[in-house]
């Protein structure tokens, strides 16, 4: 089981995975611009988005490593 927490670093997560802004939001599906709210805290990741991203913050590859992308 996954703790979710309520509250996530959107931007440390980005910089732990060596990507860039677009090309992390393009990875986990989303709109550059929500990423950029994400990480300057004006929205908070919520649903299925918070799941991938308390996952990507305890393995950072995850993304890559299950869906083949490269880095």
């Amino acid at each position: 089981m996954v703790h979710v927490p309520l509250t996530i670093d959107v931007a440390a997560i980005r910089k732990r995975t060596d990507k860039a802004q677009t090309a992390f939001a393009e990875s986990i599906g989303v709109p550059v611009g929500t990423l950029q709210q994400w990480e300057s805290r004006r929205r908070q990741p919520r649903g299925a988005a918070l799941v991938l991203l308390a996952l990507l913050e305890r393995n950072p590859r995850l993304v890559e490593e299950t869906l083949g992308q490269a880095a």
